[in-house]
């Protein structure tokens, strides 16, 4: 097999891709597009260059031995992106899992570590390919040497042959340094000789060849200004050369048999693949993994299958589970039912329990205590069955949730794996995933749910103990089993949809997209595929000529934040932004709504999902009704769809004002915020002056627009190039804003400083109400990971206390609705949003309670505030 070697230019193929790509990360918050974009470009080269031996190389730090010929040597150069920084650990775990060796050298740079290797390599009759985006590189090609420099972003590369650079740039290798010493490089900050550009330098090469040479003649040198130019910058034009020569005997600790590559195993890198949520690039290794799954031998259990219920089977303390395959309950069948107790374990097929008055007199009468999985689940699913389950008295999803809300996987078998119960096989064992998903044999399932709802009778005292070790027992039993309920009751009341009004909007909006589109032709000068980014961006970059923002693998970045800083360049840019808006409020909203309207009720029956994020926020899905964009007038027209059920009722919502920011004030005890609120001041408004030293009616709405995004921003913890990115600032100017911040309002900085270092000793945080969420990530030597964790742990109390204070409003709310005996019901949560329809005899009443209820549910050092409004549709209650 012939000798192969590549060796990678780490820091410049990570900066290339950081850049390249949109500022991504995964479902830990971990940012990872500069790793992905690295990792696309390492398989393609594993793939097409089949190397025998393999090195990455790393600059070691900011100080490098050409400091001391240079002490300005890439002095000009921005402070690296926090977002970017955190990658670097990540992408060598992600090389160690690769079996890749990566290397870097103190006092030299990565450029250094592979001259060196290349020269010993290509020595030996090794054929090397060097990786990088740097073109100092081609100074080593060679016949055995060829440079690969990567161009428009990470996705395609060129290769440097002698004979192709000749072509190209019509230099030798050799030359490529003399070409540096006399035109400079402004990212290094070389200086090179002022006014002399490539095109000159190359001219002056092809008649002397080397500096020294052109020095040796620069007096036959023609044009007086260039002559002097020259003369002027001797010292600068041979120290340039000095600084751009890549050292090829640096003193490297790695040899080459250190770096023997013979490929990776992939469920390595299959696992890391999976932790860092790169779900596209798993088939480009191996589809699935190869390791057989582990079998597991379980207990013996005696289960009975019912052919009648009787009221003997109930003892006052039951284990329940309601079965079904899919996940949504408000339309799935249900498969049977489990019953566990301490004398008997039961499985009552569906049918069973349809044709039994005791099963409903069971279920109804709260004094029978049960013990569920997912009470919202359990309730709704009965409900359609017309029973309407009571005495929940501990459901284990949602202590699962609590004493861990970053497990991703809460079913049974998983929590029961992980309290060291291995008596159940997982539901996708036993019903397959998929397209391949089926009921089994009727033995199968009922002993598969038996063993169910066995563990879930087991592990119950086990489970109340931990959340009362964790002073969580109040939270569950007070705060999210009650709320459990109300919620599955909304979802089963669901929100009547006016279908006519959404079929209204969809043809308006395909009007009005049809009319952009010929706009954009017109613009464009011609017709192509707008929803293409291989057509738009030749359009847009070419023929257009606007500048180039950002590239991708595939081409120019047509991403939407790379056209709103193109908005001023031309007229086509802002309808191209408002085509793609107005074209996904028609796909997902208006044809997604239409999709889940339920045929005999024109309602919708959305599910919140009550464990999943991990700050205690609820989401929903089926349909999303938490993310219809409302910045956009056709957007908020989508509410006029939702209204009331019942004639001669109307909507009324009620929402939060600043909740986040008053949990701040109230946490961090800052003089400012609190002093602000309890004035009624607008908050933005108070910060821009405070910031900017002006008095309030000096503010600019410019001014208080970034105020506003500083006082969010820092509740999720921004960076200032994440600040930057937002207000379309420089870094500095948005690492002064936050400076400023911190300066005015102290006790905000002592409180992220503080809960950090409360983490770290904890290794986690919690809320007002003891939610917790662990950090283990808080002490870890992976930069990435323990930046993360420090910026959850500033944000999380402050989310999740603002998360628990609206779902203990609902709480609230729903009680004093039912004590004053009102028609009004809760249909909605949408953030800290609360709608609700009523009788209009009953509006009066609302807008007493509540606010009362919603702006009294906890006391905090600042005062909570509700706005209301209420109309004949929920666009027309906002």
């Amino acid at each position: 097999m012939a000798k192969k070697m590549v060796l990678i230019d780490g820091n410049s193929i990570i900066y290339r891709a950081f850049f390249a790509l949109p500022l991504l990360n995964n479902d830990k918050g971990v940012y990872t597009n500069a790793v992905y974009g690295f990792t696309t470009m390492l398989l393609r080269i594993l793939k097409e260059e089949n190397p025998t031996h393999l090195l990455v190389a790393f600059d070691a730090g900011k100080t490098t031995f050409r400091h001391q010929t240079f002490k300005e040597y890439k002095g000009g150069r921005q402070k690296t992106p926090s977002e970017l920084s955190e990658q670097f650990p990540i992408l060598k775990e992600l090389l160690d899992a690769f079996g890749i060796k990566h290397y870097q050298l103190d006092q030299y740079e990565a450029d250094d570590i592979i001259g060196t290797l290349s020269n010993q390599a290509s020595q030996e009759g090794y054929e090397v390919t060097v990786i990088s985006g740097d073109k100092d590189m081609l100074q080593l090609v060679s016949d055995h040497v060829t440079v690969s420099v990567t161009k428009k972003g990470i996705s395609e590369v060129e290769k440097y042959t002698p004979s192709y650079l000749k072509e190209k740039m019509e230099i030798t290798p050799e030359q490529v340094i003399e070409l540096k010493a006399l035109m400079g490089d402004k990212s290094d900050n070389i200086p090179g000789v002022p006014g002399v550009g490539e095109k000159t330098a190359t001219k002056l090469l092809k008649a002397y060849q080397t500096v020294e040479n052109i020095y040796d003649h620069v007096e036959e040198i023609s044009g007086k200004k260039m002559k002097e130019k020259l003369i002027e910058h001797k010292e600068d034009a041979f120290m340039s050369k000095e600084l751009a020569t890549i050292n090829r005997q640096s003193p490297i600790e790695v040899e080459i048999p250190d770096i023997i590559f013979e490929g990776y195993q992939e469920d390595k890198v299959i696992s890391v693949f999976k932790d860092l949520g790169f779900q596209s690039l798993l088939d480009k290794v191996a589809g699935e993994e190869s390791q057989e799954a582990e079998n597991i031998e379980m207990n013996h259990i005696d289960y009975e299958i019912v052919e009648k219920v009787t009221a003997d089977m109930f003892t006052g303390r039951e284990a329940f589970i309601v079965e079904m395959l899919g996940e949504n309950y408000h339309t799935e069948e249900i498969l049977g039912f489990g019953l566990v107790n301490e004398n008997r374990c039961l499985f009552i097929p569906t049918e069973v329990a349809a044709d039994s008055n005791d099963f409903k007199e069971w279920a109804e009468n709260s004094k029978n205590k049960k013990v569920v999985f997912d009470a919202k689940k359990t309730l709704v699913s009965l409900l359609r069955q017309d029973i309407h389950i009571k005495g929940i008295s501990f459901d284990m999803l949602l202590a699962s949730y609590l004493i861990n809300p970053s497990e991703n996987n809460h079913d049974i078998p998983a929590i029961a794996n992980r309290l060291g119960n291995r008596n159940v096989l997982m539901d996708e064992e036993v019903y397959g995933k998929g397209a391949k998903q089926k009921v089994p044999e009727k033995e199968q399932l009922a002993e598969h749910i038996a063993r169910k709802t066995k563990v879930l009778y087991d592990m119950k005292d086990e489970m109340e103990d931990e959340l009362r070790e964790n002073q969580q027992y109040e939270l569950l039993k007070e705060l999210e089993m009650p709320l459990a309920i109300i919620l599955g009751e909304m979802e089963h009341q669901g929100v009547l949809v006016d279908k006519g009004r959404i079929e209204e909007m969809g043809m308006e909006l395909k009007e009005r997209l049809h009319e952009l589109e010929a706009e954009i032709y017109e613009l464009a000068g011609e017709k192509f595929n707008i929803n293409s980014p291989k057509q738009l961006g030749p359009i847009l970059f070419e023929k257009l000529e606007l500048p180039v923002i950002k590239k991708t693998k595939t081409g120019y970045s047509t991403a939407a934040d790379v056209l709103e800083q193109l908005q001023n360049e031309h007229d086509i840019i802002p309808k191209l932004l408002l085509y793609r808006q107005l074209g996904k409020l028609q796909s997902t909203y208006i044809e997604g709504l239409l999709k889940v309207i339920h045929k005999d009720s024109s309602k919708v029956h959305t599910r919140f999902n009550q464990a999943l994020t991990k700050t205690g926020r609820l989401s929903s899905i089926d349909p999303n009704l938490q993310n219809i964009p409302i910045r956009l007038e056709e957007g908020r027209k989508i509410r006029r769809a939702f209204v009331p059920s019942e004639k001669g009722w109307v909507m009324f919502a009620a929402d939060y004002s600043q909740i986040e920011l008053r949990v701040l004030a109230h946490i961090s005890k800052d003089e400012k915020l609190i002093e602000a609120f309890e004035k009624d001041e607008d908050i933005h408004t108070q910060t821009a002056m405070n910031v900017f030293h002006v008095e309030k009616d000096e503010v600019t709405d410019n001014m208080r627009r970034q105020a506003k995004a500083v006082n969010f921003g820092i509740v999720y913890g921004i960076s200032d190039y994440g600040l930057s990115q937002n207000l379309g600032i420089s870094r500095k100017e948005a690492k002064e804003f936050i400076e400023r911040y911190f300066s005015i309002y102290t006790g905000v900085k002592a409180y992220m400083d503080e809960i950090v270092q409360e983490a770290k000793q904890l290794g986690f945080v919690t809320t007002l109400m003891n939610r917790r969420r662990y950090l283990p990530e808080i002490t870890s030597r992976n930069f990435n990971l323990r930046s993360f964790a420090e910026r959850t742990a500033m944000n999380t109390p402050i989310q999740g206390s603002a998360a628990d204070i609206i779902k203990k409003a609902m709480i609230d709310l729903d009680g004093k609705i039912k004590e004053e005996k009102l028609k009004a019901r809760i249909l909605l949560q949408v953030h800290d949003e609360l709608i609700l329809e009523a009788p209009k005899d009953e509006i009066e009443k609302l807008k007493e309670i509540v606010p009362e209820m919603m702006e009294n549910t906890v006391e905090l050092g600042v005062p909570l505030k509700v706005e209301y409004n209420y109309g004949d549709s929920w666009f027309d209650a906002k």
